[in-house]
Formats: structure tokens, C-alpha cells, sequence
């Protein structure tokens, strides 16, 4: 018997075959980051179900951890778009175009026919997430839809512009969305988009698909919308180019999804290896493996790698027990309900999450409460508002709003005090610790360092594209090897070794976990090993740092990033070794900072008298909104016709919009959404009449200082 295993980045398979080619089993499933223990497992069911046989039968290797495990049980490496080729090529010999989309990859591959003879042009993606499963997947977990993912589809929704180039970018397109108010089932249409306009635009290389086309891979069998895109763009591909369809063929049915299509790799293994002398690839049984497993690692590990988050067990306590977070108010019975009937709300609405705070006017924090995104904000503000009322506020006495979400909601919640994020959180840090230096905020999906001088912001650094020194980064790691939230420090510190990950881009240090996956080190390895680099992506990479010592001495840890506590051991350790007598400190409230900062603010505004704007608990409750992305919403205003959103709110005193290209009846609000400029928030002349006035009103009381002094310096000189 011949077994072709395939060890891929996310899921090992096999099939197994008899002498004569027939397949007699075959299996799929995830590895957990465990490529050595899951393939120990399918070789140990083989032998026990199957009777195959060291010394008898044969196995040949492919995928990220082929290189490691096929030396040990005596198998033969063979490439992996080899292998997918030459199982193509004998189960679809008509196919002349093939697509296979991994977890971390994507490969294309053209047949091409010269001479009587076939030639194969590949080309590859394993750099970039952008376009492969893992991406998908993530995107869809962030939005809630994991589950319904397999049957979202693609036709008959309107699509939105996010990146296919890189990962990053589309996520942080796809969080835009979010906060626009773009239906679920228009993102995830949209990311379908973007992966096949990956595939054809990028990978391609300018050559042309031509029929039939063979998809291959998990997320081509599996996700319904992707398919149903793959067939809107060849169909238009091929229209377009004038291609000759076979007679009789309609261009969907040319486009081939097997029922088998993750086992293309594994077959075309035992494809080749037939052919190999009898000797090649003679399976030497699985006992090298577990030694490797349970021994031969480890030794690697400590070579290769670097001793763990901490020293000494003592050091560990000492830590925990200074850095541990105090007991604080967080639901309603922690604070007597007549104390909040005289409150400020502050809220931040952020990428992952909405967190809100109610503080007394004596600035004292009484209430928190949090929301993990419902992929509205809208929705978000809804959840929030709830839990303040139940926890026993009526009016309050004013409201801050800060967050991604910010700039669509603080018209339709009232808000009193719409806050810049960097001056909300330098408020919250500055209200505990007045004589701060610096300000480290790690959030979902940016990172914030703001550097103080007598009590104010002298200079801030803000990295927004690249996940490389975020929480959402950590946090997609973790659950990818299925680790709750909640254990991820508990996980890191139990790691005694750690490897040694590379400094930089999100993408090539996702390269780089799948590389030490390859080499033995487990989950809780790679996540220790991602929170001692996390530093240097935040202070060197992200910030621009190289001086730490620079910036000051007092150094103030917050963003919700921050309640990982072996982050924080990450932290001190590396701000310690630049700076050692540097003072560290986490803020109380380090996930709910941004809200005490506009809660701040807003408390500001009403002790100078200025009543609040809240439209009150039952409006927000009732909220009833829809919204719309058309041709009609499209801006015409310059070049660029951005694809903007309508987002339709029904409010007590809405004026409407009768005359739009979107009627809007007496009633309901209108918020424009994902333009580019400030005129994209305008209709029609009239507005932008009005825009433009009260931006000249605000170059008149606001006038440019440097632009003034340009003009007197070279102002025309007669001699």
C-alpha cells in the first residue's frame, strides 16, 4: 500500500491506497499548531485499522511540516504544487487552469499545451494572508458569522472595496465597513470578491484562465459565496477576452469543484511515488516520530530557542502580585443606584469591542460595562445603553464618545463630547497618573504611544495598518490554536522556552509562527514568543523608537492589550533593559481607558454649565435604521466617485431628505458613510455651499499661523 500525507499549515491529511491505485481511506482535520502529533496519530490508526505495514508499505510527504516529519518514519518529501499537478493531471486531464487555496497560501497553476505535450506555468502566495483561508476565517469569527460562513453567498449583494493585496489592509477595510454600518452579508460578499480578484489579478500574471478550471483546497469546497464568485469572474473574464467555450458548455459548468478537493496534494503523492524505485519512501514505522515528540524537540528547542517570560518561580509572584488588577466596580450592585442618577457616560467604541463608564462628577469611576461588536455599531451602542440603564441611570448629566465608531453615532446617541482617541486616552492616563511620561495604548487593531511634557501631548506615534504589535493580532493567533482569551497569559507563562520570531511585518511574522510550527514548538511557545516580541513591534517598529530613554522615565501601560499580563512581563522587562530605574505602571482601567477619557471631556462640558444632548435610553432602545449602498449613493463631486454608504436612522424630529436620490421621508436622519472627503457628506449644491462656508468660518477663527508667515516673508518687494 502507498499513503500520501499532506502536513499543511492548518490540517494534515492522508489518503491510503492499494497496488493497484484504488483509495481505501482517507482523513481530514485540524492540527491545533501539532503537525508531528497529528500525523504520529493517523500513522498509528493506519497500522491498527489498515495493517500498514513498516518495511512493506510505502509514504510520501508534502506540505509546511513535510521536511521535518519525513526523515523520521522513512517517507519522501515531494513539492506540493508537484504533487497537486500530477494529481490533475491524471484525474482531469481536460483542466487547464487550477486554483488551490490553503490556510496560509494559494497557488495557481496553467496547463499549457506545446508540442503534443502538456507544460505547467505556477505561480505561488505563501508570504501574505491576504486571499487565503486563515484571512477568511479570522474575518468571519470578528463579525460572529463563523458558523453561517459555508452558506453566506455572493450574488445579489452589493460589494465594497477591500483589499486583496494584504491581510492586513483588508481587515482594516473590513473594519471600516463595520463602523459604516455595512450589512454582514455585504462584507463577507465583499471578501469573496477580493479573493478571487486576488487570484486573477495577482497570481495570474497576466495569463489567462482558460477552461475548464479546477478549484482545490478548503475554502474553494467549502464556502458556497466563493465559488458563485469564481463563476461571475471567469464567466466575465472569458466574455471579455473573447475565449472559445467547448460546445455545448455553459461557462459555470466549466468551472470544477470535487467533492475530494482537499486530498489533491495527498493523491498526487502516491501518484508519483508509484513510480519510484521500490526502496524510495519504504515506511520505517513511527517510533523516530515519537522520540522526535517526546524527546528529540525539546533538544532543538533549547538549542535553537530562548528561556521563557521568567526566570525563577519567585520572580513570576513578585510580579503577579504587583501588577495583578485591583478589584473594581463593574455591574450594578457595586455601586448604590442614587449614586449614578447623577453621572457622566463615556463610551469606546472600538474595533473588538464597546466599552462604557459612568463617572460621578467627583470623577469617580462607578460603573463599567462592555460589548464585544455585534459588526453595527449601531447595534453596539444598543447593548451598552441597556446595561447603563439596568444598572439603575435615568439622565445623565452628559455624554463622551470616542472609538472607530465615533464619527457615525455621536449625532444619532446626542453625544455632548465626540472625542479624538489619542485626547481621550492621554485624559484617562494623565486624570491617574499626572506626572506620566509616556502613554503605551495597545488596542485591537492600532497601536498609540503618546509622549507627555507638563501634562500634555508633545509628540504621539499611532500605527493603524499593520497587526504586527496589536491585540488582534495575539488574539487571532489564539484562536487558531483554540486558546480562550482568557488563558493566553496563563498559557505563555507556562512556557519554559520560546522560539525566536522576527521582528516586523504581521504577515511575515505569521510566516514565521508556521516556520517554528515546522520545528516542533507548541501554542503556548509561539504565544509566549509573540508577547516578548510585541515590545519591539510596538516601541521600535510601530513607534520609531530606537531611544527609549528619551522619552522619560514614567512609563503609563493601557489599551485592553494590557490586561494580558504576560504582554505587561513582556513590557517591563524590555522598557527595564533600556531604562533601568524606569517606573511602570498599568492603569486601572486599562481596557475601558478611552471611555473615562470622553467621560472625562463630557464632564468638562457640564461643568461649564452646558446642558446635555442625549436623546435618552428609550430613543437609542428603539433605534430603527437601514442602510443603503447603491448607484444613487455613489459621490460625484470629483473623480475618485466614492462608494458611499446611506446610513438611515429613525429619529424623534428628523428632518428627511424628500428631494435625495434616496427619498427620506420627515422623521429619520441620514449619515453618510465611507466617503473620502467632506464633501462626500453632501448631496446636492446646497449642502456643499454649506460646507464650504463653515469650513472658511473655521479658517477665519482658526487661521493658519505658518501659512500667514509665509506669506509676509516672501511677500512681493519693490527696492
Amino acid at each position: 500500500m502507498d499513503c500520501g500525507l499532506d502536513v499543511g499549515s492548518t490540517t494534515c491529511k492522508y489518503v491510503l491506497c492499494s497496488d493497484t491505485g484504488e483509495m481505501i481511506a482517507q482523513r481530514y482535520e485540524r492540527h491545533g499548531s501539532k503537525q508531528a502529533e497529528k500525523v504520529l496519530e493517523f500513522l498509528v490508526e493506519l497500522e491498527e485499522r489498515y495493517t500498514f505495514t513498516p518495511q512493506r508499505d510505502r509514504v510520501f510527504l508534502t506540505g509546511s511540516g513535510a521536511g521535518v516529519i519525513a526523515p523520521l518514519i522513512g517517507g519522501k518529501v515531494i513539492q506540493e504544487v508537484v504533487a497537486v499537478a500530477a494529481a490533475v493531471e491524471r484525474l482531469h486531464p481536460s483542466v487547464r487552469f487550477v486554483s488551490e487555496i490553503g490556510g496560509e497560501d494559494m497557488k495557481t497553476i496553467f496547463f499549457k499545451e506545446h508540442a503534443g505535450s502538456k507544460n505547467k506555468q505556477v505561480f505561488m502566495q505563501s508570504a501574505c494572508s491576504g486571499g487565503t483561508g486563515t484571512f477568511i476565517e479570522k474575518t468571519a469569527r470578528k463579525l460572529g458569522v463563523a458558523d453561517q460562513l459555508p452558506r453566506m453567498r455572493y450574488a445579489g449583494y452589493t460589494l465594497h472595496k477591500i483589499s486583496s493585496k494584504c491581510g492586513i489592509f483588508a481587515e482594516a477595510d473590513a473594519n471600516t465597513l463595520v463602523k459604516a454600518g455595512v450589512s454582514i452579508e455585504e462584507i463577507i460578499a465583499s471578501l469573496f470578491e477580493a479573493v478571487v480578484y486576488q487570484n486573477l489579478a495577482t497570481l495570474t500574471k497576466g495569463n489567462t484562465p482558460l477552461p475548464e478550471v479546477l478549484l482545490l483546497g478548503g475554502p474553494n469546497l467549502f464556502f458556497a459565496g466563493l465559488q458563485e464568485a469564481w463563476r461571475v469572474h471567469l464567466r466575465r473574464l472569458w466574455q471579455e477576452r473573447q475565449v472559445s467555450l467547448p460546445a455545448g458548455r455553459d461557462a459555470e459548468s466549466l468551472v470544477l469543484v470535487p467533492d475530494n478537493a482537499l486530498y489533491y496534494a495527498a493523491l498526487g503523492c502516491v501518484t508519483l511515488g508509484r513510480s519510484e524505485p521500490p526502496q524510495v519512501g519504504l515506511y520505517q514505522g513511527y517510533g523516530k516520530l515519537r522520540w522526535w515528540i517526546d524527546e528529540g524537540q525539546h533538544e532543538q528547542k533549547k538549542r535553537e530557542g530562548s528561556t521563557g517570560l521568567w526566570t525563577t518561580a519567585e520572580e513570576l509572584e513578585q510580579f503577579k502580585r504587583h501588577y495583578q488588577s485591583p478589584q473594581r466596580p463593574s455591574h450594578a450592585r457595586s455601586t448604590p443606584s442614587r449614586a449614578l442618577s447623577a453621572c457622566v457616560i463615556g463610551c469606546d467604541f472600538g474595533s473588538t469591542t464597546a466599552k462604557a463608564v459612568c463617572l460621578s462628577p467627583e470623577k469617580e469611576v462607578l460603573l463599567t460595562c462592555y460589548a464585544l461588536s455585534k459588526g453595527n455599531p449601531i447595534e453596539d451602542a444598543k447593548s451598552l445603553f441597556a446595561q447603563i440603564q439596568a444598572a439603575g441611570v435615568r439622565q445623565p448629566l452628559g455624554v463622551g464618545i470616542t472609538g472607530y465608531g465615533a464619527e457615525l453615532l455621536k449625532n444619532i446617541i446626542g453625544a455632548d463630547a465626540p472625542v479624538v482617541e489619542t485626547v481621550a486616552h492621554a485624559a484617562a492616563a494623565l486624570h491617574f497618573f499626572p506626572d506620566a511620561d509616556c502613554i503605551c495604548d495597545v488596542g485591537g487593531v492600532d497601536v498609540k504611544i503618546l509622549i507627555l511634557k507638563n501634562g500634555t501631548v508633545s509628540d504621539f506615534r499611532l500605527n493603524s495598518q499593520c497587526s504586527s504589535g496589536n491585540g488582534a493580532f495575539l488574539q487571532g493567533v489564539a484562536e487558531r490554536f483554540d486558546i480562550p482569551l482568557e488563558e493566553m497569559a496563563q498559557r505563555a507563562f507556562a512556557a519554559r522556552a520560546v522560539p525566536t520570531l522576527t521582528m516586523g511585518c504581521g504577515v511575515f511574522l505569521q510566516s514565521d509562527i508556521v516556520n517554528q510550527q515546522r520545528k516542533g514548538w507548541q501554542a503556548d511557545e509561539i504565544l509566549a514568543g509573540l508577547c516578548r516580541i510585541l515590545p519591539l513591534n510596538v516601541w521600535v517598529y510601530a513607534g520609531g523608537l530606537n531611544n527609549l530613554a528619551a522619552v522619560g522615565k514614567k512609563f503609563v501601560l493601557q489599551g485592553g492589550t494590557h490586561k494580558n499580563l504576560a504582554v505587561v512581563k513582556a513590557q517591563v522587562d524590555f522598557i527595564r533593559s533600556k531604562i533601568p530605574d524606569a517606573e511602570i505602571v498599568v492603569h486601572p482601567y486599562s481596557g475601558e481607558a478611552g471611555a473615562i477619557g470622553a467621560a472625562l471631556c463630557a464632564l468638562e462640558r457640564w461643568e461649564s454649565g452646558e446642558p446635555t444632548r442625549f436623546r435618552g435610553f428609550a430613543v437609542i432602545a428603539g433605534l430603527t435604521y437601514r442602510t443603503t449602498t447603491a448607484p444613487a449613493t455613489v459621490c460625484t463631486w470629483c473623480p475618485v466617485h466614492c462608494q458611499r454608504t446611506f446610513i438611515d436612522v429613525e429619529i424623534p424630529g428628523g428632518k428627511g431628505r424628500a428631494w435625495s436620490k434616496v427619498p427620506l421621508p420627515e422623521g429619520w436622519e441620514r449619515v453618510i458613510a465611507n466617503n473620502s472627503c467632506p464633501k462626500g457628506l453632501v448631496e446636492d449644491v446646497n449642502e456643499l455651499r454649506a460646507v464650504k462656508a463653515e469650513l472658511e468660518r473655521i479658517q477665519h477663527a482658526y487661521p493658519n499661523v505658518a501659512e500667514m508667515v509665509r506669506k509676509q516673508a516672501f511677500r512681493p518687494y519693490a527696492p
